[in-house]
C-alpha cells in the first residue's frame, strides 16, 4: 500500500508545532498555572522574576498565570467560530453554486448582506443584545462571531461550484439518478477542500482577532480571563505608560504566533491535497543530484568510436 506523503516544507512543521503548543496549553493551561489568575495576592507592578514569569499587574494578580488561563477561552472561540462559519459557508455556497435559480439568487443576496454590513460593528450590536452570562461563554461567543464571518467563503464557494456543476462526472451523477445533496456532499464537496481549510485556517484567525477586539474594548466579561481581556486591564492601568510592558505583550505575541502558525500551515495546504501541485513539488525537488552531474556549458565530452580513423 502507498503510503501518505506528508509536506516535508519547514513552514509547514513550524506551523504545526507553533499550533499544536496553543492547542495543547487550550487543554491544560487552566490546570498548570502557579496562581489563582484573579486573586490579589501578591504585591503590585512587580516586575518578571522567578517567583512570577511575568510579573504581577496593579492589583498584584500573576500575568503568567492569567496568560496560561486566557489560552483556553481565547483558542476555543477561534475554534468553535472557525468551525460553524466553515460549514455555514458549505451550505450556503454549494447549495447557491449548484440548485441555482431562486435558490441562488436568495442564498446570494444573504451573504451580499453580510460581507457588506461591516464585521466588528455588527459584532457589537450582537453582542450587546445577549444577557450578561452568555457573554462568558466562549462556545456563545463563538456562535455570534460565526454569524458575521461566514458570507466571504460562501462566495468563494459557490464560485467553485458553479465551475464544477457541469463537469463529466457531476453529469454521470445527475443521470444515473442521484439525488442533488448526495451529489453536493459526494461529488462538488471533496474538489474544494483546498479552499475550504483556507477558509477555516483564516476563520479561525478572524475569530480570534475578534474575540480579542471585543474583550479589549470591554465588551465582554472582563472578569472571564482571555488575551484580549488582558489587553483591557493593562490599558486600563495605564500599563504602556508604566513601562509594564510584561502585562500586554505576552498576549499580544501569542496572538502573532497563533495567526502566524495558521498562516504557515495554509502554504502546504495546497501541496498537500491537490495532487498536481504535490507532484510539481516532487520534480522540482527531485532532479537536483541529476542537474548537478550535467555538464557545464563548454564542457561537453566528445565521445568517439572506437576504431574510427583521425
Amino acid at each position: 500500500m502507498k503510503r501518505l506523503a506528508l509536506p516535508r516544507s519547514p513552514k509547514v512543521i513550524a506551523g504545526v508545532i507553533i499550533l499544536g503548543f496553543f492547542l495543547v496549553l487550550m487543554v491544560i493551561g487552566p490546570y498548570i498555572e502557579p496562581y489563582n489568575p484573579s486573586s490579589p495576592l501578591f504585591l503590585q507592578n512587580l516586575p518578571p522574576s522567578s517567583a512570577h514569569w511575568l510579573g504581577t499587574t496593579e492589583l498584584g494578580q500573576d500575568v503568567f498565570s492569567q496568560l496560561l488561563d486566557g489560552a483556553r477561552a481565547t483558542m476555543v472561540v477561534g475554534l468553535v467560530a472557525g468551525l460553524v462559519a466553515t460549514v455555514l459557508s458549505i451550505v450556503v455556497g454549494v447549495s447557491a453554486g449548484y440548485l441555482g435559480g431562486k435558490t441562488d439568487d436568495t442564498l446570494s443576496l444573504a451573504s451580499n448582506v453580510f460581507l457588506a454590513l461591516p464585521g466588528l460593528p455588527l459584532l457589537i450590536v450582537i453582542d450587546s443584545y445577549l444577557p450578561v452570562a452568555n457573554r462568558s461563554n466562549p462556545f456563545v461567543i463563538g456562535g455570534v462571531i460565526a454569524l458575521t464571518g461566514w458570507a466571504w467563503g460562501a462566495r468563494v464557494l459557490r464560485a467553485q461550484t458553479l465551475s464544477l456543476r457541469n463537469r463529466d462526472f457531476v453529469e454521470a451523477s445527475r443521470i444515473i439518478g442521484e439525488k442533488r445533496w448526495r451529489i453536493m456532499a459526494v461529488e462538488i464537496a471533496p474538489n474544494l477542500l483546498p479552499i475550504l481549510a483556507s477558509s477555516l485556517l483564516f476563520t479561525v484567525l478572524y475569530s480570534i482577532g475578534a474575540y480579542t477586539s471585543l474583550a479589549y474594548l470591554g465588551l465582554t466579561n472582563t472578569a472571564v480571563w482571555n488575551w484580549g481581556t488582558m489587553m483591557y486591564w493593562a490599558q486600563a492601568n495605564n500599563a504602556l505608560l508604566a513601562n509594564q510592558w510584561y502585562w500586554f505583550v505576552p498576549p499580544g505575541i501569542c496572538i502573532a504566533l497563533v495567526g502566524t502558525s495558521l498562516a504557515l500551515l495554509n502554504f502546504g495546504i495546497d501541496e498537500f491535497i491537490n495532487p498536481r501541485l504535490r507532484a510539481a513539488g516532487v520534480r522540482v525537488r527531485g532532479p537536483r543530484r541529476a542537474r548537478a552531474r550535467r555538464p557545464r556549458l563548454g564542457m561537453t565530452p566528445v565521445v568517439r568510436e572506437t576504431g574510427a580513423t583521425s
